[in-house]
């Protein structure tokens, strides 16, 4: 699958902790309803067997719908899975080959420093995910990052950037002027009664946060 940016309007990352009775592969298929452009599988706990058992789970219904599918942490376990694609955190990229080995898969790579974004620029990332932007349950050692150091990274770099890290309906606003190209979202998403609702509301407001920073660079 060939990568757009606009892919990154709003990116679903999978948290199994709240589903409820619920199968991961059903409010998957909620929230690509609601609108998430892009889903990727995180989990942290599982074996890469029971991963890839949930990747066959999920794969079908982000192919169903033409959302490109991200696996985490491993290509090899993303080419194993099918995926479109694969996002690593800076301690998982493999060398400086990374892009090779990624091959035609789209590739996403962590950032939290001006330094680190401009490295995974040149080791040929598509997309970068930045954060923590705000205080977050998923990462407990995930450092806060202010708007000016925000805009510092995307203005260091010419590959898209979404933001990471404690993003919800109440504040993904407050990231407008950042120069980011969307938000990854995990409990505001995994951990609603309303998966669809939610990610309509969030879709609406990516949307109006990118609107305005294009507005913005034109004015």
């Amino acid at each position: 699958m060939k990568f757009d940016a606009k892919m990154l309007t709003l990116y679903a990352v999978t948290d199994r902790s709240w589903l409820h009775g619920r199968t991961l592969a059903e409010v998957v298929e909620e929230v690509i309803l609601g609108g998430a452009t892009m889903v990727q599988l995180r989990e942290k706990d599982k074996t890469p067997d029971e991963i890839l058992a949930s990747a066959r789970e999920i794969a079908p219904v982000c192919k169903k719908y033409g959302v490109p599918f991200i696996m985490n942490d491993s290509i090899e376990l993303a080419r194993a899975a099918g995926a479109d694609g694969v996002h690593l955190g800076q301690s998982d990229v493999p060398g400086d080959n990374v892009r090779e080995l990624a091959g035609d898969l789209i590739l996403g790579l962590s950032a939290n420093t001006v330094e680190s974004a401009k490295r995974a620029q040149a080791l040929g990332a598509d997309y970068l995910g930045v954060g923590a932007v705000f205080g977050t349950t998923t990462k407990h050692d995930a450092r806060h990052l202010s708007p000016e150091a925000l805009r510092e990274i995307t203005s260091a770099v010419d590959v898209p950037v979404v933001a990471i890290g404690g993003i919800s309906a109440d504040n993904i606003l407050q990231l407008t002027g950042c120069g980011m190209q969307g938000a990854a979202v995990v409990s505001a998403l995994f951990a609603q009664e309303d998966p669809r609702q939610a990610a309509r509301d969030l879709r609406d407001k990516a949307e109006r946060m990118r609107q305005e920073d294009t507005d913005n660079e034109n004015n």
